[in-house]
Formats: C-alpha cells, structure tokens, sequence
C-alpha cells in the first residue's frame, strides 16, 4: 500500500472542520452523535481522508458505546495501532494504515469471534452501501 503523505494545511483543506479535528488532530465525536452509530445499512466504510477500506458493515454490531463498532478490520494491513496514554487511561489508538488518520480506538471487551471492539468515530468513515 502506498502512503498518502499531506501537509495539515494541505487535510484542512480538504475536510471539514469535525473530520480534520477528529481526523488529523485526535479529537473525538460526542458519543450517540455519529451518523453511523446506528447505521445497519450493507457496505464498506472507507477512510474519509483517502477512501482506504477500513470495515466491512458484517463486523458492525451495537456495543452500546455511542461510536459505531466493529469486531475485525477489512484486513490486517488496513490500520495500525498506537499506544495511547492520553486521559489517563492506557488505550490502544487505531489510525488508517494508509494516511494516518485518527480513526479511533480498540478494545478487548468484544463479541466473538475476534473479543475485539474497534471504537470508530463516524466522521472519519465514508460508508459505501452494497448494492
């Protein structure tokens, strides 16, 4: 996968002012806020900063967390994980693998088969409906 590299004047540019907070500077949704957290809608959610397939709406399920959550990623290349001590918390950050973008964070308290719960901020997803 090749890397998409821009300056953060270059991510300002192109969101909008939630999704380049959330996005490129950590920030977070406020919980039951998202357009996606209630979604049941079939498709794939892509990067909103560079379209990458990050989940496949199969994964969804309702944590009751207020973010959209997912069980697995679309693959294993498709995000990284950082440890995240902000907050005073230990958290494991998730970002898209291929621009960098905050996406959110994981989780050990979710349902099988994975026990994973990938806390996703809606704003960063673009949610392509299956047809």
């Amino acid at each position: 996968m090749e890397k998409l590299e821009k300056t953060l004047e270059e991510w300002k540019a192109m969101l909008d002012p939630q999704q380049y907070e959330v996005c490129r500077l950590s920030a977070t949704e406020r919980p039951f806020s998202g357009k996606y957290n209630a979604t049941k809608t079939a498709g794939v959610y892509h990067c909103v900063c560079c379209n990458e397939a990050l989940f496949d709406s199969n994964t969804k399920f309702d944590s009751g967390c207020g973010w959209p959550s997912f069980y697995a990623p679309i693959g294993e290349s498709a995000m990284t994980e950082i440890r995240d001590i902000s907050h005073g918390m230990i958290r494991t950050e998730v970002k898209c693998a291929r621009c960098d973008a905050h996406l959110g964070h994981v989780f050990p308290d979710g349902p099988p088969p994975t026990g994973l719960r990938y806390c996703i901020n809606s704003v960063c997803l673009d949610l392509v409906p299956r047809e």
